[in-house]
Formats: C-alpha cells, sequence, structure tokens
C-alpha cells in the first residue's frame, strides 16, 4: 500500500489527532513535527480522493486521548517545578498511560502496519515537552548526565523532577597531623554519641573519633555555597590519620546532592573553604567538575612520595643507610596485609614496587628517609616489616629494628596521565 492509503485506513478508524496520525511515519522525512506529517497526509489524501477537507481537534483523539494537546501546559510545569534552581541542561522522560499505550497498538493493527511503525507515544511526548522545557528556561537537552531529569506520569498527573548532583574537584593539604580525611564514626555507638540512655564515653558524646577531618572543613563550606541537600567526599587514596599531606596535595572530588546553585565562584569558594580551615588544611586548583571525575579519582592509577622521619633500634651508619635504600630503589616489594589494617582489608599478599629511594642520616639512631613508590605501597610497614610480613624492607636490610615517627605524603599524581583532564572539567 502507499502512505497516502496507509494514512487513509488509519484515518478511518476514528477521530485521529494530526499527531497521531504522523506519529505512525515518524522515519518519514525530517524538519517536521508529527503533528505536521499527519496534516500534511489529511490534505495530500483529501486532494488526491478530491473530498473536503476535515480537521480533527486533538482533544477529541481516540488514541492520545487528547494528551498531544498539552505539550505546552506539561513544559510550564517542568519550569515550574525546577523555579529558583539553577541548571544548564535537562532530559525529559514520560511515562505513558497503559490505555494511550494499546490504543497505539489497536491503531497500527487495525490499518495493517507492523506494531512498531513510526515512533511510540511517549518518544513524541518526550521531544515535544523538552523542545518547550528548552525554550521557557533557556536550556539545553543532555542525554548523558543531565543537571535535571524530568518524569511526567500523565496518568498520575504529576512532574517529578530530579536534580542531579554537581560535582567540585580540587587539591587538599593537611597541615596538621590526626585529622583524618573524612568523617571517622564512632564505632561504640555507631555514630550516635548514646550509648543506651548514656553518654559515650569512647567518643566523648560526639559521635565520632575526631572532632575535625578534611572532609568536615570542606563539604560544608562548598554544600552551603551550592545550597545543596548533602554532600559526599571523594578522595585519590588517603592518608594516614597521623600523616601530612604536602606539596601539591591529594586529589579529591566534593558531591553536592540536589543543589540549588551551580554557577558559583570557585575562587571565592576556596578562599572560604580555607578560612574556615584556618591553617588545619588548605585546598587550592578548584573547579567544576563531570560526574565522571568521580570515578576518575577514585581509580586513576596514582603513585604516591613520601618523606618519613625513622627510629632505628641499634646505631646505623650513614653508608649502611644509603645501601639499604639502594637495595629497595627499584625493587618489587610482597606485603601480606598489615596488623594495623588488617581488621579492614582483605587477608592476603600485595606486590607493588619501589620507583625510587633517598635518605639521609641524622645520627646513628635517626634518618629521613623519601620514598616513591606504586598506589597502595604501605611506607611504614616498608620501614619496619611489620613482623616479617612485609619483604623487602628497610629494617630488614638493615637487620635492625626501624620504625617511621612521623609520615608526610609530599605527592600524589597519576601513574601515565595527570589527574587534571580538561575533558573531565566544565566550561
Amino acid at each position: 500500500m502507499s502512505i497516502l492509503a496507509d494514512a487513509r485506513e488509519l484515518a478511518a478508524s476514528g477521530p485521529l489527532c494530526d499527531a497521531c496520525l504522523g506519529r505512525v511515519f515518524a522515519e518519514r522525512s525530517f524538519g517536521l513535527t508529527n503533528a505536521e506529517r499527519g496534516r500534511s497526509l489529511r490534505i495530500a489524501a483529501a486532494l488526491d480522493d478530491d473530498e473536503p477537507y476535515e480537521a480533527v481537534e486533538t482533544e477529541d483523539c481516540w488514541v492520545c486521548e487528547g494528551y498531544c494537546a498539552e505539550f505546552d501546559s506539561w513544559a510550564e510545569r517542568c519550569a515550574e517545578a525546577i523555579e529558583g534552581t539553577e541548571v544548564e541542561t535537562y532530559q525529559v522522560g514520560t511515562r505513558a498511560p497503559p490505555l494511550v499505550e494499546e490504543n497505539e497498538l489497536l491503531l497500527r493493527e487495525g490499518a495493517g502496519l507492523p506494531e512498531d511503525a513510526g515512533e511510540p507515544f511517549k518518544s513524541e511526548f518526550n521531544r515535544e515537552v523538552g523542545k518547550r522545557v528548552g525554550q521557557i528556561t533557556g536550556t539545553a537537552v543532555d542525554f548523558t548526565r543531565p543537571d535535571v531529569q524530568f518524569l511526567l506520569d500523565i496518568d498520575a498527573d504529576t512532574v517529578e523532577a530530579q536534580i542531579n548532583s554537581a560535582f567540585v574537584y580540587g587539591r587538599y593539604r593537611k597541615l596538621k597531623r590526626d585529622i583524618p580525611q573524612t568523617e571517622w564514626p564512632c564505632r561504640e555507638c555507631d555514630g550516635s554519641g548514646f550509648v543506651g540512655k548514656e553518654s559515650c564515653d569512647h567518643c566523648g558524646g560526639s559521635g565520632y573519633l575526631y572532632d575535625e577531618s578534611v572532609e568536615g572543613f570542606v563539604a560544608p563550606v562548598v554544600m552551603d555555597v551550592m545550597d545543596g541537600v548533602d554532600a559526599k567526599f571523594h578522595g585519590a587514596g588517603r592518608e594516614d590519620v597521623d600523616a601530612l599531606m604536602l606539596g601539591t596535595g591529594r586529589p579529591f572530588v566534593v558531591e553536592i546532592l540536589e543543589p540549588r546553585r551551580r554557577d558559583i565562584d570557585v575562587e571565592q569558594l576556596e578562599g572560604d573553604v580555607n578560612a574556615m580551615a584556618d591553617g588545619s588544611i588548605e585546598v587550592e586548583g578548584l573547579r567544576l567538575a563531570t560526574y565522571d571525575m568521580v570515578e576518575r579519582v577514585k581509580k586513576l592509577d596514582a603513585s604516591k612520595q613520601y618523606r618519613a622521619a625513622v627510629e632505628f633500634d641499634d646505631d646505623v651508619t650513614a653508608d649502611e643507610l644509603q645501601d639499604a635504600l639502594d637495595e629497595l630503589n627499584g625493587a618489587t616489594i610482597e606485603q601480606y596485609t598489615p596488623h594495623r589494617v588488617d581488621h579492614r582489608r582483605a587477608s592476603l599478599t600485595r606486590t607493588r614496587h619501589v620507583y625510587d629511594t633517598s635518605g639521609e642520616l641524622e645520627d646513628a639512631r635517626h634518618a629521613t628517609v623519601e620514598i616513591h613508590g606504586e598506589g597502595g605501597l604501605y611506607i611504614k610497614e616498608l620501614v619496619s616489616g611489620d613482623e616479617g610480613r612485609t619483604n623487602p624492607s628497610l629494617a630488614g636490610i638493615l637487620d635492625t629494628g626501624a620504625v617511621v615517627t612521623a609520615l608526610d605524603v609530599i605527592a600524589v599524581e597519576g601513574e601515565d596521565e595527570p589527574f587534571e583532564d580538561d575533558d573531565f572539567f566544565k566550561e
């Protein structure tokens, strides 16, 4: 059959609006709405048959039940749902009424056409409402990770606006010891501050083992500036609580849930965070980032450089120290899960590599060493040997006890590429 014959057969099924008629032929031609297709086919058929042209009011359509006349009102409701919220991109999804979907199948079946001819009702609804949302709000459609996703439930007559997270990337330096990266809830009271009805003795009733954290200094400030409902802190690994994080700092991303503001001054934000931290930590290089930056920060292979103050049980000469460091330089290290983390790490042997070592003896029992190694290398155990769990180790080579008395992380950098890739930042 010809396209006009198919259009006649469809139109004969009952009052059929232009959009529902044209939607069956949505794959034909370009630059037309389905309503324009349907009207054009109806006019062409009338001309071909030399019959009067008879329009059908959308509200009378037996297939969509008049919903194709409501694109404007649904778009206005979407705009109202995000009033006062800054968004640049959006996506529209539609939950179509089951009866309309059933009518669509009956329409095609009655005309002898495939049930998937053209496009579904909900696809047209997404597109037509979406176009209007963009015009009203001045935003752009994004089918990957938009700032807001609208769900139109036509049967329930509701518009749900899901505001997706915003992300701020940066690097932090931790300038004081005994500050964890993230908030550390007390294990005795599960962060409640109470054991039964009594204040928890273990945490002093605070609910946390440490009063301060990098997350605590950074996330609330970012959340306040972006007017979000919650915040999550994602770091590129973490240093020990008693270690400093110096040099260029450690990469991190703060994720802000349901932000009402996205267009922020990151330089001002950086100043606000540093003022709040008052010398305990510092952040730099804050930039608005994409969703994918979270995975990059967490999974990009990174090497770490450390500076450790070491104390020996026996006297060590400068030559002995240098020989031991030379032996560790470029070595492959086997580390069975250290005693200090075996309560939260799987018990297994990990193989890591030392890239470079250097050091200086301060006196016969004290030295400062610098070690550049693969991510996941336990430095304290590389020095002490951890009762034979790490091999080789500085203590093992020197055949004397050795312990790290102070540890500083000097650098955290990507193994093969930098963390700071422009593809992962907002314009």
